[in-house]
């Protein structure tokens, strides 16, 4: 059975869930930060997956950025699976820019996190939700 890992839930507000994964926005004001989790159990490495869900991942990874991309005109998006600190696979995706607190270096450790007022948080998710609504895929709230 699939849990999200605990790390995930206290840094993070679910904003949905993709076919594959579910979308998480990571409280941190500094950097527009989004967070695919696949809802497989055991799964640490995108390697582990079935073929069917590495191509439904990728998918989603790539409208996940052109969402980004559309809302935050980012000048890079950062993709990365780490999991050093999280052994459950996900998906970081992080809109960057020149003027950014860690520009250009990673984006961990480089500053202590900023927490989303609830007002700046709802206008954001409210704009992700939007985003996908231009997409073909689905976005369940």
């Amino acid at each position: 059975m699939f849990t999200l890992h605990e790390r995930l839930v206290a840094d993070s507000t679910q904003i949905g869930e993709l076919p594959l994964c579910t979308l998480l926005l990571i409280n941190d004001v500094n950097y527009p930060w989004l967070v695919l989790v696949p809802r497989l159990s055991e799964i640490r490495e995108i390697y582990q997956l079935e073929t069917a869900d590495r191509v439904q991942l990728l998918e989603e990874s790539c409208v996940l950025s052109e969402v980004m991309d559309a809302v935050f005109t980012p000048l890079k998006m950062n993709v990365a699976a780490l999991g050093n600190m999280v052994p459950q696979l996900h998906l970081h995706h992080i809109a960057r820019f020149s003027d950014d607190p860690a520009w250009p270096n990673p984006v961990w450790g480089a500053v202590p996190a900023k927490a989303y007022d609830d007002d700046t948080q709802q206008k954001l998710i409210f704009s992700i939700i939007e985003g996908f609504n231009n997409t073909d895929l689905r976005l369940e709230t």
